[in-house]
């Protein structure tokens, strides 16, 4: 605009010396300047006319760490050449869509792929493809929007955890269970008749033969095999920024364990503290791994509620067989005491204790000395250590840039 206003300036100013003088030089400039502006209009008024263009994402989800692909076309289906035309998306994602600047010829078509990595969770916004152009002077411009805005959620990364396993709880018996279920597990407790629909790998021929008729194989829910997670999120105890920080930490815990046991067909049922405290019912499948993830995608460590609160109410539920996982980066120690209640209800514990302090110094260069504040810490992260040996709680402790697949070994 301040362009456009000072050429219009000095256009006047020529115009008045043309006149006012009479001279041809100035006239032969007056005509070049009309000719620049005629030329530069009529290249920016047609420069998008007859184009065909388009993007596509090649997934709209995915985790931290994983690439994110958008291949773009574009045809020039006129006789004139298009010169100048700069093709990109708007975007809020953490590293922007690169653009790209082009020329077409006449009846000529680009394709292109941009590649960006997923650096951080969330839901991100990629915006309609704009094509762009203009004339060289800068007088004039042009853009026109194609296709729809596209959502990108992007869920915590993933660890392998190859070595990771649940603690076992105490079962009395070996009926675990008086839930039925579709999905075959290792229970099979009874036998009843054929009906239509049944499979095949279902029919237990012994009892078929001694009764006669088409017996199938009844199965019950593996209660051992089902996990709760309870992740810590309250704003009081979190520690660190960006990706090194308690918060994305205790995120990618409860994602690599949720993945790992939903893998293994158990069934997975979530509890966080955020914003405000959300459970997800124990299930297990695809769909429940979606649920999950969209839930871990979301949240922020800004809850209000402590540990101790969101135990004392969900522990309660815990069927006999479950095992609970406490992820947490608080030192308190009156959480523990929840947990101690759940061995003679059969239910199993685990608490990852993420070192808090590690993530607090994380990215600034470590004192000489340890002041107080580090002792202080040191001496709750041992006391809490003791307490959970004391009520016989398995614990993992996480420190800053640790690999979680050998922590939780």
């Amino acid at each position: 605009m301040i362009r456009r206003l000072q050429f219009l300036i000095v256009a006047v100013v020529l115009l008045i010396a043309a006149f006012s003088t009479g001279l041809a030089f100035l006239f032969y400039v007056v005509y070049l300047c009309l000719l620049a502006i005629g030329g530069s209009y009529a290249l920016t008024r047609f420069g998008l006319a007859d184009l065909e263009a388009g993007y596509r994402v090649d997934h709209r989800q995915g985790h931290v760490g994983d690439e994110l692909r958008t291949m773009y076309s574009i045809s020039n289906a006129s006789r004139l050449p298009k010169p100048w035309l700069e093709v990109y998306n708007p975007t809020d994602l953490p590293v922007p869509l690169p653009g790209r600047a082009l020329g077409l010829r006449s009846w000529a078509q680009r394709s292109w792929v941009a590649i960006v990595p997923l650096t951080r969770r969330g839901t991100f916004r990629v915006e309609p493809m704009v094509v762009r152009t203009g004339d060289p002077f800068g007088f004039f411009e042009a853009a026109a929007a194609v296709g729809r805005p596209t959502m990108v959620t992007v869920f915590p990364q993933v660890v392998p955890l190859p070595r990771w396993r649940l603690p076992n709880a105490n079962l009395e018996g070996t009926h675990s269970a008086p839930e039925r279920t579709l999905q075959t597990t290792p229970l099979a407790t009874t036998v009843r008749p054929y009906a239509p629909g049944d499979s095949f790998n279902r029919i237990h021929w012994r009892s078929t033969a001694r009764l006669g008729e088409i017996q199938v194989k009844e199965f019950d829910l593996e209660q051992t095999a089902d996990v709760w997670l309870y992740v810590d999120l309250e704003a009081t105890v979190q520690r660190g920024a960006g990706d090194i920080s308690t918060v994305e930490e205790s995120l990618r815990v409860a994602a690599s364990i949720a993945h790992d046991a939903i893998v293994e067909n158990r069934a997975v049922g979530l509890t966080t503290s955020g914003h405000r405290v959300v459970s997800i019912p124990a299930d297990r499948g695809p769909r429940q791994r979606l649920k999950i993830m969209q839930l871990l995608a979301a949240i922020e460590g800004d809850g209000t509620t402590p540990l101790a609160a969101v135990l004392l109410n969900g522990l309660p539920r815990l069927r006999r067989g479950m095992t609970a996982v406490v992820i947490t980066p608080s030192r308190e120690r009156v959480w523990v005491r929840a947990l101690s209640t759940l061995r003679g209800r059969g239910v199993a514990a685990a608490v990852v204790a993420l070192d808090a302090a590690s993530y607090e110094s994380s990215g600034r260069i470590p004192p000489q000395t340890e002041d107080a504040d580090t002792d202080l810490a040191t001496q709750e992260q041992r006391a809490l250590r003791f307490a959970l040996a004391e009520y016989d709680v398995k614990a993992y402790e996480v420190r800053a840039h640790d690999s979680l697949g050998a922590v939780l070994a």
